[in-house]
């Protein structure tokens, strides 16, 4: 009787995506995401506004002078996780129920061995990639400083990750919004202790997020292993299954690969950023904290259009993928602007949240002007190259996004900005990087669709 309801409630949990109306549960689905990216960028946010408004003179721009080197970081293995996601999810639509045990155990080892890699390079090579990014000199060595310790964080982070995309791949996404929630609410209570009371300054911000991270990832740990056999984690069951690891790389690392060469990108723009000094690293890293909020609104979107028709494609259902892609995409799109058009009428109060040097308002209110009212193109080229992954694939997606949002970024930053060598021309390149990129994929999606959906 026991098992029974046991198996009941797991069966709840997870979504049936493959039969009834798509909207409620696509909006259901995303809801969640969408408030756990939203409220752990809050909780950054928090961090930020502790450093700036607490800490010692320069610690906003030294914990900003992190952000590109950290989302390199982290969006690689969150691309790859990917793979699991999309793994899961097919072999759930084709009922191979018995194979997704080995993909599970493959993912979190493989997770495991990642982090300490990632801490290990981190560690080693913190200075030389702050000096490549050309660090203002007067924040460098508290850069480091927060850098470092939060690297020691990748063993957590990446575990978190992978365990995340187990359970979104069955239709749960409530448990790690909750799981974050918890660890965020941690986090602020954290700062507000070893930053004011201790006066650890940077350094305090970085311990606190890596505790934090370090119980989000216990807390995933706990749920896998007392999960329904389907996902459950046995620790004596750890180990790399060599042809569920190929599977998670063949679409994982191309989405890894994306969102490593956008996070390359990024820091091609953060050196010339940089190059303004710490009062525009300062203005650019509080203005960034609202432009993610809205930008996550499009993350949930492609995040559920991946396992939505990760499933369906595996069931053969494809013109139930057609209809998830104009839903997500709508829905992405419409979300945005709702979200950016408050932050843009409110920009003047939200920034001084923050900061209050003229300075530094200023660099933030360009970038509130010059990109944040554009943020919804990257639904554009977010869900749909999702949507493709989740079909399987993953290499065309990336390459558009090496050629719209490196190349042409880079372009941009060594060639065009140099004639017109103002703040505005530099992040202009943000908005035009979006449309050219969400073009390439759309152009590629229509004139695919019928080999995509082939019966």
């Amino acid at each position: 009787m026991k098992e029974e309801t046991k198996r009941r409630q797991d069966s709840e949990k997870a979504l049936d995506m493959l039969h009834g109306p798509l909207l409620k549960k696509i909006i259901f689905f995303a809801l969640p995401i969408a408030a756990s990216s939203i409220l752990q960028q809050l909780f950054n946010a928090a961090d930020v506004a502790v450093a700036g408004r607490f800490a010692e003179s320069g610690a906003l721009a030294a914990v900003g002078s992190n952000s590109v080197l950290v989302g390199l970081f982290v969006n690689l293995f969150v691309g790859l996780s990917v793979g699991t996601n999309v793994v899961i999810a097919q072999y759930i639509g084709q009922k191979r129920t018995q194979e997704v045990g080995t993909v599970v155990h493959t993912s979190m080892l493989f997770s495991m061995i990642c982090g300490l890699v990632m801490m290990a390079a981190g560690l080693a090579l913190s200075r030389f990639l702050l000096v490549l990014v050309d660090t203002p000199e007067d924040v460098l060595e508290r850069a480091l400083l927060y850098l470092r310790i939060y690297c020691v964080g990748m063993v957590f982070i990446i575990p978190y990750n992978f365990g995340a995309a187990i359970l979104r791949s069955i239709g749960d996404t409530r448990r790690p919004l909750y799981c974050l929630i918890a660890s965020g609410l941690l986090n602020i209570c954290l700062n507000l202790l070893l930053v004011i009371k201790f006066h650890l300054g940077v350094a305090g911000v970085a311990i606190a997020t890596v505790i934090s991270n370090a119980f989000s990832a216990s807390v995933v740990l706990y749920i896998l292993c007392h999960e329904s056999e389907m996902i459950r984690l046995y620790r004596n069951r750890l180990r790399i299954h060599n042809d569920a690891l190929k599977k998670i790389v063949q679409i994982g690392a191309p989405a890894a690969l994306q969102s490593a060469v956008f996070s390359i990108s990024n820091i091609c723009i953060q050196t010339a950023v940089n190059r303004f000094g710490s009062g525009a690293v300062a203005g650019m890293t509080a203005a960034l904290n609202f432009e993610y909020l809205g930008y996550f609104i499009v993350s949930a979107f492609a995040q559920t259009i991946v396992t939505f028709i990760g499933q369906n494609y595996g069931a053969g259902q494809y013109e139930r993928c057609k209809k998830i892609l104009r839903l997500c995409l709508i829905g992405a799109a419409t979300g945005t602007i709702l979200v950016i058009s408050v932050f843009i009428l409110a920009r003047g109060e939200l920034i001084r949240i923050f900061t209050v040097d003229p300075v530094e308002i200023e660099y933030a209110m360009a970038r509130f002007l010059y990109v944040m009212p554009f943020l919804f193109l990257t639904s554009t080229y977010e869900v749909v190259g999702s949507a493709l992954r989740g079909m399987g694939r993953s290499t065309l997606p990336a390459v558009f996004t090496l050629l719209g949002m490196v190349v042409f970024r880079v372009f941009w930053v060594y060639v065009v900005f140099p004639l017109w060598s103002s703040f505005q021309t530099l992040i202009i390149v943000y908005p035009v990087s979006w449309a050219l990129t969400g073009g390439m994929m759309l152009l590629y999606y229509v004139s695919q669709r019928g080999r995509l959906f082939a019966a």
